[in-house]
């Protein structure tokens, strides 16, 4: 930085905030860090007594702002807008609804460069538009550009570093299994579980079919929703151990492949997840109908945005999958995005 006489002072960066004292009527920052002098800010710098300042010198490299803009901008793919620098940061964020996807390894080399960080929400979660979804800032007030571009090349190496999904919008058919509904004897509440969740994600469930616990009916039912046009079918109850809980059995029955039975997730660990060629059928156990969040909330929006979930991305929901009440959750980076 380099001091200079106020008057030149015109489209220079100021280094530090400079505060004006009005004795028993104020005292605070008149102007911060980082400003871009111009000619009306002199008459009042020099009312306040500055006939010099600090300026940045062009030596001493990158200003926060531009810095942060750089970064940001090398990191965002589809689906993000970027905001204006403040104080130092800018913010990403999502244009659109969909579904977050966060390179972490990329994300980590950042943040292992030293001065440049950058903070993120959890992958694979659902986010609206206008979600804040990520910030970045350099550490110090300036930044060798050399270290800049590391961060660019490390984009352009694992482009995008972070972008949203867009949601398709699928055709969902619902099996509704249990006797006790099918019979009359108590209302069905998972429908319209199910019905609000996919609705939510752009999605919407065409056709609802119950059954009692037999098999027979529930590959019938399936079958009747694939030949029907069904883009994904969700079937829920009947997913625990109990003797009349037939929903895998009926699944396996049906002719899917299945990629897994049973998540390292909880809520949610009795869920099932298979294929009828290329058509995802989900089988959801009890707690998503009584949870805000659950294993529902990690899988179903990434096969809305189109991917393929393997038996290892199941594997993986391991490392963060408790959270025993969303409500009053005690894990502060919950990856449901609760409390993230």
């Amino acid at each position: 930085m380099k001091t200079v006489p106020v008057e030149a002072a015109v489209g220079m960066v100021l280094c530090h905030d400079v505060t004006e004292i009005v004795p028993g009527l104020f005292k605070g920052r008149a102007f911060k860090k980082g400003r871009v002098i111009r000619s009306e800010d002199i008459p009042r710098l020099l009312d306040m007594g500055k006939e010099n300042i600090y300026v940045l010198d062009p030596g001493d490299g990158l200003h926060e702002n531009a810095a942060a803009r750089r970064i940001a901008a090398a990191a965002a793919g589809d689906g993000i807008t970027l905001g204006e620098p403040v104080e130092g940061k800018v913010g990403m964020v999502a244009a659109r609804d969909g579904l977050l996807k966060v390179d972490s390894h990329a994300l980590n080399r950042i943040n292992c460069l030293g001065d440049v960080m950058m903070a993120t929400l959890h992958s694979n979660q659902q986010v609206v538009a206008g979600r804040t979804v990520a910030g970045t800032r350099i550490i110090p007030l300036v930044i060798d550009e050399e270290k800049i571009e590391r961060v660019e090349q490390i984009c352009r190496e694992q482009f995008p570093l972070i972008q949203i999904n867009p949601f398709r919008p699928f055709r969902v058919g619902l099996v509704t299994t249990g006797s006790e509904i099918y019979k009359g004897r108590i209302k069905d509440k998972f429908g319209p579980v199910v019905k609000a969740k996919m609705a939510e994600l752009g999605s919407h469930v065409f056709r609802q079919i119950f059954v009692s616990d037999d098999v027979r009916m529930t590959v019938d039912a399936i079958r009747e929703l694939i030949d029907q046009g069904a883009d994904m079918i969700t079937v829920t109850g009947g997913m625990s151990v109990d003797p009349d809980d037939q929903t895998p059995a009926s699944i396996k029955a049906a002719g899917a492949s299945v990629v897994t039975y049973g998540a390292p997730v909880l809520p949610g660990a009795m869920f099932m997840l298979a294929h009828i060629g290329t058509i995802p059928i989900v089988g959801l156990p009890g707690c998503v109908m009584y949870y805000d969040a659950s294993v529902f909330d990690l899988v179903v929006p990434r096969i809305l945005a189109g991917e393929t979930v393997t038996r290892e991305d199941i594997a993986a929901m391991g490392h963060g999958g408790l959270c025993a009440n969303c409500s009053t959750c005690y894990y502060p980076l919950c990856p449901f995005g609760k409390g993230s």
